[in-house]
């Protein structure tokens, strides 16, 4: 069975963070792996999130998962604490999800399944690609961002990803380090960056349709989403510049 460092990145997430936790403990009670690790990433939140997840450390020992919980000095964004989980990662698959579970981590097995019988280092989450499996939607205004930043993406760095945001990723840890080691765009607009290092590099992309219910409170707010758009033009800048060669 196959091993997993499981990286969730939080910013002002003391709230939900033990819930998150004992939903995480309770599917990896029976979890097809031979070994996990939990790496909560704490992006210089206000609140007591790093604490909030130092907490849930012997709910975790119990069924022999270790958790390390990483802080940022300052808040960077969720892209530079997705990197510094990836980096720290120590098993064979790499994976990071929301820490609102907007995707629930049972899903992860899709995900497993298409890398490992396609062959690919790379497998990602998607809305996109199947409505059916969408519980509760977005508000109809973020949803026409979202196809209007696709289209964006598409148009400007030839990504043929339907849906490049979803934050349910997972890579084999020779991907995850190499893509992270290359990885400059800090915020929302990462996860076209870690997709299209990924290209650049040669690992090849499955995208797996996966259930998803919007979270009402997540901490993604339309402006901060709107900011994304711009981390397109400085993938391609950072590109023209060679700084993923």
């Amino acid at each position: 069975m196959p091993s997993l460092s499981l990286v969730i990145p939080a910013y002002n997430e003391a709230k939900r963070l033990p819930g998150t936790i004992q939903s995480l403990a309770r599917y990896l009670r029976s979890a097809p792996f031979e070994k996990v690790e939990l790496i909560v990433v704490d992006d210089g939140s206000r609140d007591e999130t790093g604490a909030a997840a130092e907490a849930a450390k012997p709910e975790l020992d119990d069924i022999g998962t270790p958790l390390r919980v990483i802080r940022n000095g300052k808040n960077r964004g969720k892209g530079f604490s997705v990197r510094r989980g990836m980096l720290a990662a120590v098993h064979e698959w790499v994976m990071f999800s929301d820490a609102d579970l907007s995707a629930p981590i049972a899903e992860l097995e899709k995900l497993m399944q298409a890398a490992t019988t396609g062959g690919h280092d790379v497998a990602i989450g998607s809305r996109a690609i199947d409505h059916s499996l969408i519980g509760i939607h977005q508000p109809w205004y973020r949803e026409f961002v979202g196809r209007v930043f696709n289209l964006n993406v598409r148009l400007l760095t030839g990504l043929e990803i339907a849906d490049t945001q979803c934050g349910f990723k997972l890579f084999t840890d020779r991907a995850a380090k190499q893509i992270a080691a290359k990885q400059r765009v800090e915020r929302f607009g990462f996860d076209v960056e870690l997709l299209y290092i990924a290209r650049k590099l040669g690992f090849t992309i499955a995208e797996v349709p996966v259930r998803w219910n919007n979270e009402a409170n997540s901490s993604v707010t339309l402006g901060a989403g709107l900011q994304a758009f711009g981390d397109i033009w400085r993938v391609k800048w950072h590109d023209l510049a060679g700084r993923y060669s």
